[in-house]
């Protein structure tokens, strides 16, 4: 399954100006809102192969933040997910949305922890604000813990990460990025190309040791956010790639562990991006989730 050519999906993106950043983004469909936040290093491109039916369900709204594909990368910015989920907040106003679902991916996910907490937070005061209707997960470090970040995230995450970034190549990237998916669905060297091309689009690899920084953040927040999954009564879910050696079957175990009536769905033989490796199970996924969802 194959989505639209990158030259495409940047021509029909949109911009929307946040702190004097500009913030790239995609709006199509109609219906009700899907916001998919994307991870670390990618960007929204990582929808693209599941973008035609989620459009066809949904009205979705998904934006490259700030450092990330073909939004500004201010190269001296202190990167934070507390700022990139005001960002979204920002952006979901300024549409004039109020409600969403939302589906994220690897450090999306932790700015939907941060959302989630926020949302419990205004219900509490009686504060108006973004409301999500329900979240599904896919692969990423919801629990600090059991996080198994790779060789080449904790190096940028040191005290020589900048020199690591200055370093970091496409033929490194492609060697770590292949690593992370499963054996028999790993990217093709057209897909590699693409994903690299939005990664160094604007210098964006030399930022890489500034975006890490959620890896500290999600430490630093944890009880907040792994409170947040334990205490909202939005309905969530989990699509869990059971292969990937960063947030795999290990990280699904710690989310039974830990959040009320755990709802789970275990890929087996699929890494770290389900919505590449396994578009047609993430889609029924989701699907059966919001559906459901919208019943509640």
């Amino acid at each position: 399954m194959r989505g639209m050519q990158l030259s495409d999906w940047k021509r029909e993106g949109r911009m929307f100006s946040f702190e004097g950043h500009r913030i790239f983004y995609r709006d199509e469909g109609a219906g009700d809102v899907l916001l998919c936040l994307h991870g670390f290093p990618t960007s929204s491109w990582d929808w693209s192969r599941i973008w035609p039916q989620l459009i066809q369900r949904f009205r979705v709204v998904a934006p490259d933040l700030l450092g990330y594909g073909f939004s500004d990368k201010p190269s001296r910015h202190v990167y934070s997910v507390l700022e990139q989920a005001t960002l979204t907040e920002r952006l979901m106003e300024s549409l004039g949305i109020t409600h969403a679902h939302v589906l994220s991916h690897d450090f999306g996910v932790s700015v939907v922890q941060e959302l989630l907490a926020r949302q419990l937070e205004r219900e509490q005061a009686g504060r108006p604000g973004l409301v999500l209707r329900s979240s599904c997960f896919l692969n990423g470090g919801l629990f600090p813990e059991v996080y198994q970040p790779r060789l080449i995230q904790r190096l940028l995450a040191s005290p020589v990460g900048s020199v690591i970034a200055r370093l970091f190549n496409q033929r490194s990237f492609e060697r770590s990025f292949s690593a992370i998916f499963g054996e028999k669905t790993r990217p093709s060297k057209q897909e590699l190309n693409e994903f690299w091309e939005v990664i160094s689009h604007n210098a964006g690899s030399r930022v890489s040791h500034r975006l890490i920084s959620f890896m500290a953040d999600r430490v630093r927040h944890r009880e907040r956010w792994t409170g947040a999954l334990q205490r909202t009564r939005v309905p969530l879910r989990m699509v869990n790639g059971s292969v990937d050696p960063v947030s795999g079957a290990h990280m699904a175990k710690r989310y039974r562990e830990l959040i009320p009536n755990p709802d789970i769905v275990s890929l087996e033989g699929i890494g770290h991006y389900p919505m590449v490796e396994a578009p047609q199970a993430v889609l029924e996924a989701l699907f059966s989730f919001s559906a459901r969802s919208a019943q509640e």
